[in-house]
């Protein structure tokens, strides 16, 4: 009696794990992704089901979380996008073997004659059977919705199915909404990856609309080190209001940390170093410093003005 239970247990456990990884791709119109398509959802907005709005696929929820649409369009043409990871080269999407696209953040912020909009963000990656995002040099390819609300209804007044990759294993960051101007709103994130075992190193990234659509206007590489056995540092920034600039203010970023040269054993790699800290590299073995760094908007691009300033202490 005890082995039919158990068999029986078996059968059950098999049948609930191939129901759960059986993934159907659900075949989309080209039209779902047409930028100009409109949409109007009703109040009390609920994201997971605009997301579904936006992306009409076979929506899965599996174990730890994991919550995603898995569809596919055949009719549509793909166009590549930039992975920032710069290892296996653009994404081509939509992908030919299907995608999963996940809800990143739903977005809240009102402007001073207080209006209200939501940004949605979504993390594309490439549709895995097993409901799995793999490959450690390849980002989640983000996307964008933004709404504003009219009485009881939110209109959609901007969409971008995709605008560029970022982070590891086919995961975007979580982005972080910043005030960069009067009533100028963006997206801000860290991305980081590194090989396996080797140190992190992160980049910080500003998503703001221009030109008609949002976009990478920031990128500020050494802002983070993670996972490093002999240095490591971490960075934050401030936008300056004090500059009489009303849209695309500047940023003051400052980098703080510690540099010690690695041992060359198998757990303490040696570390790519900021420019700033290369020549004190060579002479000394360890320091603690400071960076302090100045962007400014130049034309479509922000970019790194004056002269950094560098402060070194404990240098042995």
């Amino acid at each position: 009696m005890r082995q039919i239970v158990l068999n029986l247990s078996l059968l059950i456990s098999s049948f609930c794990f191939a129901q759960e990884t059986d993934l159907q791709l659900k075949n989309i119109s080209d039209t779902i992704l047409n930028p100009k398509r409109t949409l109007k959802v009703s109040d009390p907005f609920d994201s997971a089901k605009t997301t579904q709005k936006l992306f009409p696929g076979n929506l899965y929820h599996l174990a730890d979380k994991n919550t995603f649409i898995s569809w596919k369009c055949k009719s549509c043409k793909s166009a590549p996008f930039l992975d920032v990871n710069g290892v296996e080269g653009d994404q081509l999407f939509p992908y030919t073997e299907g995608v999963a696209t996940r809800l990143l953040a739903n977005i809240d912020y009102s402007d001073s004659k207080g209006n209200q909009f939501k940004i949605l963000a979504f993390n594309h990656s490439i549709h895995d059977e097993d409901g799995l995002q793999t490959g450690r040099f390849s980002g989640g390819l983000l996307g964008l919705a933004k709404f504003a609300k009219n009485g009881n209804y939110w209109e959609m007044k901007s969409f971008q199915p995709a605008i560029a990759a970022f982070g590891a294993f086919a995961q975007c960051p979580i982005p972080k909404l910043v005030e960069i101007g009067e009533d100028q709103y963006a997206l801000s994130f860290l991305h980081a990856n590194g090989g396996a075992g080797a140190p992190y190193n992160g980049y910080f990234y500003i998503i703001a609309g221009f030109d008609g659509k949002y976009q990478p206007l920031m990128e500020v590489d050494n802002y983070s080190l993670t996972n490093s056995a002999s240095s490591e540092w971490s960075s934050s920034y401030t936008v300056i209001t004090d500059n009489n600039k009303k849209f695309f203010r500047d940023f003051k970023i400052i980098t703080t940390g510690s540099y010690k040269k690695a041992k060359g054993t198998e757990d303490d790699f040696e570390v790519d170093l900021p420019a700033e800290l290369t020549e004190m590299a060579k002479t000394k073995k360890q320091f603690n410093f400071i960076i302090e760094r100045h962007y400014s908007f130049k034309g479509k691009f922000y970019k790194m003005i004056d002269k950094p300033i560098v402060k070194f202490s404990n240098v042995k």
